[in-house]
């Protein structure tokens, strides 16, 4: 099932979404009350097996769709240099920090880091290019997690009882802030550093480890790779970051971003004001967001 935020006639709601005739369904909350997402999410086992119930349709075309997941409880976990091919471009780009001399590209074990949850925005929302602050813009295309059932010390084996479904994130990077501050936390969360979306899909509608994930910039193809390629599956992911943290419905998980982002071009391809990014995964949608004006 994909699920959709929207707003429509000045109201905003979530709705499930029929791709074939492009229509959105909108969900009935109790007292007319349009529930979040992340209330279905939490409620998800209890909803009747067709899913939330429906009302009116809607066409797509005159909706303007929103981050399914726009103000997350949490912070966004991410995964750094998950695709083999990327930790090899960024190891020779000049901005990993990350390791020291000598280390090895591929890491040993999942790289953990975060994007605040006020860096989301939904599709066709401008990404500011923060002129004033960074000169090395960059895009990552990545399949996210979003967790259904919470939980702490889930095994690989359990991990995927624990997942709702997916959506696509955009880890906008200022890559030199990136490096020059050695973590990655603040060149990943300036505002406007989370594009998500189209639409949250349920699990049972794709096959995580058998998903194409690409970006194109101006209509160009930049990235072009495959889940099947990540260092550490999803399974992992989740038992290495729930042994100790417990898990909440909503929390979203970005797995990484395989080669090809701006930084590993000689010379480096950054995005600038006016370039158009869209980042696409089979049975996910595409996610396009223009890049704003300049900014002091």
């Amino acid at each position: 099932m994909k699920l959709v935020r929207y707003r429509y006639g000045g109201r905003e709601a979530v709705g499930v979404l029929d791709a074939e005739r492009a229509v959105v369904r909108a969900v009935d909350g109790a007292g007319g009350q349009a529930p979040e997402l992340v209330d279905l999410i939490r409620d998800w086992s209890a909803l009747p097996a067709g899913g939330p119930p429906t009302g009116a349709e809607l066409p797509l075309d005159e909706l303007t769709l929103l981050a399914p997941l726009p103000r997350p409880a949490r912070n966004i976990f991410c995964v750094g240099k998950n695709y083999h091919d990327h930790s090899e471009e960024f190891a020779g780009s000049g901005f990993d920090s990350s390791d020291g001399k000598g280390a090895p590209a591929v890491p040993s074990l999942p790289i953990f880091f975060t994007k605040v949850a006020g860096s989301v925005i939904g599709p066709g929302d401008p990404i500011e290019p923060h002129t004033g602050v960074t000169a090395a813009l960059d895009y990552e295309v990545e399949l996210a997690v979003i967790i259904g059932t919470g939980g702490r010390g889930i095994t690989e084996a359990d991990s995927w009882n624990h997942i709702w479904g997916y959506t696509i994130v955009n880890d906008i990077t200022a890559r030199d802030l990136q490096r020059d501050h050695k973590q990655w936390f603040l060149g990943k969360s300036l505002d406007t550093f989370c594009p998500m979306g189209p639409w949250a899909v349920s699990a049972d509608e794709v096959k995580a480890t058998e998903l194409t994930v690409e970006t194109h910039v101006n209509g160009e193809r930049r990235q072009h790779a495959n889940t099947r390629d990540l260092i550490f599956g999803i399974p992992e992911l989740i038992a290495t970051l729930s042994a100790g943290i417990t898990l909440e419905p909503g929390d979203i998980i970005a797995t990484g971003t395989p080669a090809g982002v701006g930084l590993g071009f000689d010379p480096p391809r950054f995005l600038g004001s006016g370039d158009e990014v869209s980042v696409s995964i089979s049975g996910l949608g595409t996610l396009s967001n223009p890049v704003g004006p300049a900014t002091g």
